[in-house]
């Protein structure tokens, strides 16, 4: 793909996340440089990066989506699969090469049909689910081990410690950080939902939600269709008589 087909795809992507919202992060890029995007990453309530706003880039091929970006947290990660740099190891993010050594199936690495949300999903449930069997931090993926089995706390400690300086940082950046699942699931807007139930786009007849009535069940309104029928049914006795 030309750098120019890789531009159109990544302005897309941005737009369509930035107009319908997703759960657990945010995205922004550069104005001048689209292969750029910073990223925020929320904490799951309810889990020990509650309460986190992890911080991140993205840094894209001229070849998006045929290969996939790049992500390095620019918040410190105590994390298994988080090098101490900062770059993260997941298999979404591996080209889809034939590799023996990795443990890795082709099924689990990247390949055209992914895209910035199905990665940042995996990101978010990396995070409270690690791959310990071959970490990036060794000394992180001991300490999990450890306290996911009641033997130590250092691994929870540590990152309450990243996640109180998260939040400084987010405090900084006017960014409120969801602390209920209610407030970190996106809902999606009525307009939004009325589109998607009936796949309308402002045809011939449906110009606006006006002038299509839905009911509590997201049906349209048949009142002036049983009108009729009841009007039908009234001189059909009349004529009888």
């Amino acid at each position: 793909m030309s750098s120019f087909g890789t531009n159109r795809t990544l302005a897309a992507e941005l737009k369509e996340i930035k107009r319908n919202g997703v759960e657990g992060f945010t995205v922004d890029a550069d104005e001048d440089n689209i292969l750029s995007w910073q990223v925020g990453i929320f904490g799951i309530p309810g889990t020990v990066y509650e309460g986190g706003y992890f911080k991140a880039s993205l840094t894209f091929p001229q070849d998006y989506p045929f290969n996939p970006p790049k992500m390095k947290f620019d918040t410190f990660m105590y994390h298994p699969n988080v090098y101490t740099n900062g770059e993260l190891c997941i298999s979404i993010l591996h080209p889809a090469i034939h590799d023996e050594t990795s443990g890795e199936s082709l099924n689990e690495r990247w390949n055209p049909t992914q895209n910035v949300r199905t990665v940042l999903l995996s990101v978010i449930s990396l995070l409270n689910e690690p791959n310990i069997s071959s970490p990036a931090n060794v000394d992180a993926a001991v300490a999990f081990r450890k306290w996911r089995e009641g033997r130590d706390n250092e691994f929870e400690v540590t990152v309450k410690r990243q996640v109180a300086a998260s939040k400084i940082v987010a405090e900084k950046e006017g960014i409120k950080v969801p602390l209920t699942q209610e407030d970190y699931c996106i809902k999606e807007k009525k307009e939004e939902l009325f589109e998607e139930i009936y796949q309308i786009d402002d045809g011939p007849g449906y110009d606006n939600e006006e002038d299509f009535e839905i009911d509590d069940y997201g049906c349209d309104d048949d009142d002036d269709e049983n009108d009729d029928n009841e009007e039908a049914e009234e001189q059909s006795e009349d004529d009888d008589e």
